[in-house]
């Protein structure tokens, strides 16, 4: 394709765009989509809380909440920082996974993994309003 006709099709969809009303910003929302994302969001949030609480994350029937009852002490808005325990400055969810193979006896889970961005969000819903302070300890 030329590159005058390349400038021309850019044309045509951005003005398709503007004129069927998706011409919205990255960063704009309708009422509608906001309501939904957070709908989507509390709900990962209700899942993270169950995981907290459950004995069935590790083999010993040990729970998140026992030792950190509503994400208590776990200070998820300092990460990333250094983390002793790992030796090296680490994510939030690598030290969600020291405690899942060290207290709780199981298994780690990916970074990626629903259950681990649950438990998570739960966390950092429970710190909402805490300012960011990255490293600190």
């Amino acid at each position: 394709m030329s590159k005058k006709l390349l400038v021309v099709a850019c044309g045509i969809i951005a003005a398709v765009v503007m004129v069927s009303g998706l011409g919205l910003r990255a960063d704009e929302f309708t009422k509608d989509d906001v309501d939904r994302y957070q709908d989507e969001f509390m709900s990962v949030v209700e899942k993270g809380r169950k995981l907290w609480g459950s004995g069935d994350l590790g083999t010993n029937g040990v729970a998140c909440g026992q030792c950190h009852p509503n994400a208590a002490n776990t200070h998820p808005e300092t990460y990333p920082k250094f983390q002793k325990q790992l030796g090296r400055v680490i994510v939030f969810g690598e030290m969600m996974n020291w405690c899942l193979q060290q207290p709780l006896e199981g298994q780690p889970l990916a970074l990626d993994d629903p259950d681990l961005i649950a438990m998570e969000a739960y966390a950092r819903w429970e710190r909402r309003g805490v300012a960011l302070a990255p490293g600190k300890h």
